[in-house]
């Protein structure tokens, strides 16, 4: 199966002689009423329809399983994923943005099983294609066995590789800081009715945050993700550090399935979750980068390696200071802010050893309440500048701290 992913990632990606004649522009539209999903009892057949061909690779990954499809690139406007979802063993299916010019789409599976075939067909006359995949039943065994992504560099991360440690940074220069609006692609968060999804709604707020701490002159701003596109949680990290990111500001408007939660929240990383919601929140938000095709079958277990637990036990205290004084000034400008809104969890994307992180819950679009505000021009306007003003604040009780104890 690894062999089969790679000789349609070597092929596809080079095109074939009769599509290269045809011409490729940027990007194809999916053809909704040529496209299915079907299962024959002993296997599935999906036909995918697209105005153009376009190079594709296929692969599967393990726990959960599942069968990967990326393509370069694709508009998925139109098509369904409810009423594309039509064969059984096929549970859930995602599509959307993955990386700037690629888009992905993703086959829950609820058995193992294993691409018999793939192959796209273009119709010489109208450029027209149809990729056609077909998946066999197999075992457990030889399903693990096969499973992983081929590595592609302009989708994967590259190896890690030994770096010097950072400069010091002159404490009068502004501050690089990172923020990171959650989810995207084919990974669109929290949904609520017309057509309201997270994803959206944190782009925006991360561009006017961003262009409010730029103005005051403190801070210099990076995003992990500037458009509708999928960025992996393994991904935005490595994006900080590449950066040289000073602080990193993951940004979420999450529902609840529980209970009833609203108001701002702040975490901060821990081992062990401060409550139940908040452990179930964290799983949640990994399972969806799971969801989304990311591989994280040769991922270390950051937490627990001892190098990174010692250089934490100087940024956990900065990152919880930073999370404190944004919550502060979010309660002087009126908030609303949770009960409780300092806790922690195992979140992923904040396990950086030597960047102050902090994951904020704008509110919870499960609350009609928060969902009214997060649509509000006029609460994002005030709550970007409250984070502001929490990060200023932050900036200067930082310098003075860690000026006494270098003394």
């Amino acid at each position: 199966m690894r062999g089969l992913a790679t000789i349609l990632t070597c092929v596809l990606l080079l095109l074939p002689v009769g599509a290269m004649a045809q011409g490729f522009s940027a990007l194809a539209r999916v053809l909704p009423e040529e496209s299915r999903l079907s299962d024959d009892g002993s296997g599935v057949q999906l036909e995918l329809g697209l105005s153009q061909g376009v190079p594709f690779r296929v692969f599967t990954l393990s726990d959960p399983r599942r069968v990967v499809l990326d393509f370069q690139e694709v508009d998925w406007t139109g098509l369904d994923a409810a009423t594309f979802l039509q064969a059984k063993p096929v549970t859930n299916v995602r599509f959307g943005g993955y990386v700037p010019g690629w888009s992905r789409l993703v086959l829950e599976l609820a058995e193992p099983m294993q691409v018999r075939s793939a192959a796209m067909e273009i119709d010489r006359e109208t450029s027209a294609a149809t990729l056609k995949l077909a998946l066999a039943q197999t075992n457990a065994e030889a399903f693990a066995a096969a499973a992983g992504a081929p590595y592609d560099p302009r989708l994967d991360l590259p190896a890690p590789a030994q770096i010097e440690g950072p400069m010091p940074r002159d404490t009068e220069a502004p501050l690089v800081v990172m923020l990171d609006p959650g989810h995207g692609g084919l990974d669109p968060g929290a949904e609520a009715e017309g057509g309201i999804a997270e994803k959206d709604l944190m782009l925006a707020f991360a561009y006017d945050l961003g262009e409010r701490l730029v103005r005051s002159g403190a801070f210099e701003v990076l995003l992990t993700r500037e458009g509708d596109y999928f960025v992996s949680l393994e991904r935005r990290i490595a994006m900080a550090h590449q950066q040289g990111a000073d602080i990193f500001i993951s940004l979420h408007a999450d529902s609840v399935t529980e209970g009833m939660a609203h108001g701002t929240v702040i975490y901060t990383l821990s081992k062990s979750a401060s409550d139940v919601a908040s452990a179930k929140l964290a799983e949640r938000h990994d399972r969806a980068d799971l969801l989304a095709g990311s591989d994280l079958s040769e991922a270390d277990d950051v937490v627990t390696d001892v190098l990174l637990d010692l250089a934490r036990q100087e940024t956990h205290p900065r990152s919880k200071a930073l999370a404190q004084s944004v919550i502060e000034a979010l309660m002087e400008q009126g908030g609303p802010v949770n009960r409780r809104p300092l806790r922690s969890a195992g979140f992923s994307v904040l396990k950086s050893a030597d960047i102050p992180s902090v994951l904020i819950e704008l509110g919870f679009m499960s609350s009609p309440r928060d969902l009214d505000l997060l649509t509000d021009p006029a609460w994002q306007a005030r709550t970007a500048q409250s984070i502001l003003n929490g990060l200023l604040a932050w900036r200067e009780a930082d310098v003075a701290r860690r000026a006494l104890v270098r003394q």
